[in-house]
């Protein structure tokens, strides 16, 4: 998986979307049934970037007054705009104003299915290859840090486990994915769910 080219990257991307178009993979379950909140659309960058002659994963850690995802690590993106138009021009727009990532500067490889959250989002996940290093300019309302994590550790089973996290009464506790705490930081949650997914697709 390592040595993939952004071709085979990009190849595997398509053959997995084209199967699993239109539908909400098994990774995800449809966590917003717990709760009365409606769905909100959004989309995240995953980018793919080349350090130390292997694939990392660029992941950012959110500010703590964040309302929903305080402090947590996360891909950047947001909620979509109406003004948008795809998933990948949201991912695109949010990865600018949270790092100063110039849209032209991302090559889209391809996405992944969406993934239903437990805030109740609807995450269109869009992987696509930056240069690095890059200038990285962080909105220090929105974004503490930027950190990578190579592919090939996010890929090896021993460095991730499910957990049961508990759920509000009257419902049974949700298998979630944490990582081991890499570089000072721990991946968990919807993000850890797509990292997965991602790393599936690319195993094949």
């Amino acid at each position: 998986m390592i040595e993939l080219s952004e071709a085979e990257i990009s190849g595997r991307l398509k053959e997995a979307f084209s199967k699993e178009e239109g539908t909400i993979p098994p990774e995800s379950p449809e966590t917003h049934k717990f709760f009365n909140n409606p769905i909100t659309l959004a989309a995240v960058l995953i980018p793919f970037l080349r350090e130390n002659n292997q694939w990392n994963l660029l992941f950012i850690r959110r500010t703590i007054d964040q309302h929903e995802h305080s402090n947590q690590v996360a891909f950047p993106g947001g909620r979509t705009d109406p003004d948008d138009g795809s998933p990948e021009n949201t991912a695109l727009r949010e990865a600018f104003e949270e790092i100063g990532l110039y849209p032209r500067d991302v090559q889209i490889l391809g996405r992944l299915g969406d993934f239903i959250t437990v805030t109740s989002y609807r995450v269109s996940p869009i992987v696509g290859v930056i240069p690095w290093p890059y200038d990285i300019k962080l909105d220090p309302r929105e974004v503490s840090r930027v950190f990578t994590i190579p592919l090939e550790w996010l890929a090896n089973p021993n460095n991730y486990e499910i957990r049961q996290h508990a759920l509000p009464t009257p419902f049974d506790p949700l298998p979630v994915v944490y990582f081991h705490a890499y570089d000072g930081e721990v991946l968990w949650g919807a993000s850890a769910r797509i990292t997965l997914a991602l790393v599936n697709i690319l195993s094949q």
